[in-house]
């Protein structure tokens, strides 16, 4: 932090001393700057918007999957490109409800996609249930992927 502010202090020194030197110097590199913070920007929305073109569907099916894997999850690939990773944390809700009843601790399990997407491909799996919160039963639940992570193949 000292060596921050020393930089700046020498930065407008140098600006308020040779302005003719300084000042093209340090619009460029103002401008270097922008680049790249837009650059940053265009990356973070591009994946938002990747990200929000994937169906995924999670219920609770005892019936269809195993006992200690009874949240069947479907996904679809709704881009034009491959996903390459995914992760997720799954949340739980009453109906009706914002109220997040999944504990999230460091025990619960982690969500990982299937690896390699194609476009319009699709997925199922069976995953362990999220630990849920004292007096709440899985078949009363809405379950939610949230906090998504992912990459996908240029």
């Amino acid at each position: 932090m000292i060596i921050g502010a020393l930089l700046v202090l020498t930065w407008l020194v140098l600006l308020l001393r040779y302005p003719a030197k300084a000042l093209p110097i340090s619009m460029a590199g103002v401008c270097g700057l922008g680049l790249v913070a837009l650059y940053v920007v265009w990356q973070d929305t591009r994946e938002a918007s990747q990200l929000a073109r994937l169906d995924i569907r999670l219920v609770y099916a005892p019936d269809q999957c195993p006992a200690d894997r009874a949240l069947q999850v479907r996904m679809k690939n709704g881009n034009k490109v491959p996903l390459s990773e995914l992760r997720w944390r799954v949340g739980a809700y009453a109906p009706g409800d914002t109220v997040n009843l999944a504990e999230n601790t460091y025990a619960a399990p982690r969500y990982r996609g299937p690896g390699e997407l194609q476009p319009g491909a699709e997925w199922s799996d069976c995953l362990p249930l999220p630990p849920l919160r004292s007096g709440y039963r899985p078949q009363t639940l809405e379950f939610r992927a949230e906090h998504l992570q992912g990459t996908f193949a240029n």
